[in-house]
């Protein structure tokens, strides 16, 4: 169990196309955000929907791939951990952020079932 300290695993639709960066001579990074959708009923047992945002970046042939195959719409399936950033602004205030690092990726619905890193 131990590599699941911290593991996440994502289910939901890109909300834009991979905003894609070339650094070094063959480094690539890949930031796409994913919106996941739950229902649940209110206190009235009117259906609510739920949407949360999340932050995903992808490295070298993940990446390279992620630009490939993923579009904006897309629904996509991703494994990966959370990784906390933090840094300071240009005024000195400190910011902080939370993404996932994606480690594997799948189209769903499509015929590209194969996983990403192969």
């Amino acid at each position: 169990m131990t590599t699941m300290r911290n593991f996440v695993q994502l289910i939901g639709h890109a909300g834009n196309d991979p905003e894609v960066r070339t650094f070094g001579k063959d480094g690539k990074v890949a930031r796409l955000n994913v919106a996941t959708k739950e229902f649940y009923n209110n206190e009235k047992g009117e259906r609510v929907e739920d949407t949360t945002w999340h932050r995903l970046v992808a490295w070298g042939k993940l990446a390279e791939r992620m630009e490939k195959v993923v579009k904006k719409g897309a629904h996509i399936a991703v494994t990966g951990k959370l990784t906390n950033n933090q840094w300071e602004d240009k005024d000195g205030q400190k910011r902080y952020n939370t993404e996932v690092t994606i480690n594997d990726f799948m189209l769903m619905g499509s015929t590209d079932k194969k996983p990403a890193n192969d």
